[in-house]
């Protein structure tokens, strides 16, 4: 199974179309907030489940705040972060991940990438599409992976 992770998008939705165009086979799309309003475009261009959840940027949104989701043997917890004070650290996110029954957590709000996978849960940012703000600035998203046997690998990638 092969799923793509993107967040903060923020109404920009270029660099989304270039890697749609990139990544074929793609299994299930999870957004990570911030979408400002492009949550039917997302459904519309993605032949296969979408989940999306709403960002502090997503003002009169009905999309859920937080979502826990099955991906094969894993429980995945998804929120935008800004709840859990993601911009100095994942330890209240993987707390709260943890109290849920979740092995994986996925947020987003830093526009900075992460794969943090020290300790019980992983955690997941994909960083930015539309506005990075890590060193290079370069856009990015995560691929996960999910075998046959239930192992997940998580790649970071860039948009050039």
């Amino acid at each position: 199974m092969k799923i793509l992770i993107v967040s903060d998008t923020h109404g920009n939705l270029r660099n989304f179309d270039r890697v749609i165009e990139r990544e074929k086979g793609i299994d299930m799309l999870l957004h990570m907030g911030d979408v400002e309003g492009d949550e039917d475009y997302l459904e519309a261009v993605m032949d296969c489940p979408v989940y999306v959840i709403a960002g502090n940027n997503d003002f009169f949104s009905d999309l859920p705040r937080e979502q826990e989701i099955r991906i094969g043997q894993h429980k995945v917890f998804m929120t935008h972060g800004h709840s859990y004070y993601v911009s100095v650290g994942t330890s209240r996110l993987k707390q709260a991940a943890q109290a849920r029954g979740a092995d994986i957590v996925m947020y987003g709000h830093t526009h900075r990438p992460d794969i943090d996978t020290e300790g019980n849960v992983i955690a997941i940012n994909p960083g930015s599409l539309s506005y990075p703000r890590q060193e290079g600035r370069k856009a990015t998203y995560i691929v996960m992976e999910v075998s046959d046997a239930g192992e997940v690998t998580f790649t970071l990638k860039y948009i050039d």
